[in-house]
């Protein structure tokens, strides 16, 4: 994932800023509570395509 690109992407439902998580291949958003999955380097930043974090995960 390019550095470049993490700086300036936002969680697109509240604007606020995302996790990396590069074992999981997904930014994390953790107000929201959502995960967007990474594929071939491209974020899907699509809330309906968003993974919601279990209670147990931070």
């Amino acid at each position: 994932m390019d550095a470049r690109l993490l700086e300036i992407l936002v969680c697109p439902v509240c604007k606020g800023p995302l996790d990396y998580r590069k074992d999981k291949a997904e930014l994390v958003c953790k107000p929201c509570r959502l995960a967007y999955a990474i594929k071939d380097d491209i974020p899907i930043m699509l809330e309906e395509e968003a993974r919601q974090l279990a209670a147990t995960e931070e």
